[in-house]
Formats: C-alpha cells, structure tokens, sequence
C-alpha cells in the first residue's frame, strides 16, 4: 500500500501486524528494557521492515536507535522515515541521500479524530476545506487524513531545519480527487503562537511541500519526499 505514495527510488517495507520472528540489534534492545510489551513490540516491528528497507537499497543491518529528540538515527548515507499506529500497522521507508533529501512518512488508524480535537490540528480555513471535502462523500475521514499529512510534513522538515513545527504552524490543502495534498509551512513553533518570526529555511526550499496519501486496510497514510534533484533545480518542492 505504501509503495503508492513514494517515488520509485524509495525502499518502503510495511505490515499490518507485530511479527513474531522480528529480533532487536542489543543497542536498541537497551533502548526499551523497561517499556510496555505494546511498545516493545512496535519498536521491534518498525525497526525490521526498516532493515528490510535498508536492505533492498544494499545496505547491511545497523542498530537504529533514537537521537536526543526520538527520530532513528541513519546511516550517514541514507534518509528515512519510520511510522507505527494502533492496530498493529507499521513501516519503513528509506532512500540513498543522493536521491533524497528527507522523508516523512505518517500513519493513524482510519477513523475520525475525537470530539474537540480538529481544532487544535486545523485552522478555520483548514476546517472549512474539509468540511467541503467530507459533503463529497468518498468515505475518507479527511480530519484524520490531515493530521496525518502535518505529522508526516513535520517528519520531512525536522531533519532539514531543527526546528519544531506546531500544528498550526503548517497549512494543508487536499487536492479533490487525486492523492495529493500540498502543504505549506506559515510559521514556526509549538502550537502556532501569534507575533513570531517565520523561521529562517534552508536556502532551497520555500516552505512548500507536495506529498500524497493513501487509505485501506483501516489504515489512513502519508508521505512526503524532498528529493534531491529537486533541490539541485532550485524548485525547492517534496516530489512524492
């Protein structure tokens, strides 16, 4: 399912269930001694289908342990994105960084938001597209979808910035009938506050982002890909 929303020169591996075979490396087994079984086991799963990923790109297998901030360390020449949601779907996509400069990839399980939390993700324009979007039936629930699309913006920008991005710090506009959805970053900050300075991007990219999403299995998913020969043209735009 994956595989639809990635461009051709991305690794992706992904299940839809903890597998039972699936083995830790001893510096991640460290990482999570003292957690939940739950949160053992989707550590463990998302970090094979990531060496699986790796390994189609000819990588060997590397321990992939958190940094300061929770993101998987990669090796030195590849760019990643990891995602795990309730119901047991996790999955991995990687690229060379010579074909990519960042990934984000992102996945919830595929039903509406909870009472009183759309207005925390969305803003009022955000809301009145989706409310535009849902009328139009599909069976797509477009408030879990946008959620989705910010998580896997920020995963993207994150490593290229260093900076963290509140929900409202980024705007997304589905285009109707395709799978693809156009993001662009307003600001930055934890939860959008008034009166702050537009963060100081890398000088090829204009905080415009293009990425693409998928739904099945009660899975909703997204991805975007900031791919090198875009930044190399000076177009500064995910190509997904």
């Amino acid at each position: 399912m994956i595989e639809r929303i990635l461009p051709p020169y991305v690794a992706a591996v992904e299940v839809f269930a903890d597998l039972p075979d699936a083995r830790l490396l001893p510096e991640e087994r460290a990482v999570v001694a003292g957690a939940a079984e739950g949160r053992r086991r989707e550590f463990t799963t998302v970090r094979h289908c990531a060496r699986l990923a790796l390994a189609r790109l000819g990588r060997p297998p590397v321990p992939l342990v958190p940094d300061a901030h929770g993101a998987p360390r990669w090796p030195q020449d590849v760019v990643g994105s990891m995602t795990h949601c309730r119901g047991g779907y996790r999955a991995a996509a990687v690229a060379p960084r010579t074909a990519a400069r960042a990934i984000g990839l992102d996945a919830e399980p595929h039903r509406p938001l909870r009472d009183g939390v759309l207005a925390s993700v969305a803003g009022p324009g955000e809301r009145a597209r989706l409310a535009e979007l849902a009328g139009g039936g599909a069976g797509v629930c477009w408030d879990r979808l946008l959620f989705c699309a910010k998580e896997a913006v920020y995963k993207a920008w994150f490593p290229l910035t260093g900076v963290w991005l509140g929900f409202h710090d980024v705007d997304v506009d589905f285009e109707p009938r395709t799978d693809v959805f156009r993001a662009r970053v307003v600001a930055a900050g934890a939860d959008g506050a008034a009166g702050r300075e537009r963060v100081n991007e890398p000088s090829f990219f204009d905080g415009r982002l293009r990425g693409r999403w998928v739904v099945g299995r009660g899975v909703a998913a997204a991805a975007v890909t900031l791919g090198s020969f875009d930044i190399r043209a000076g177009r500064g735009k995910a190509s997904s």
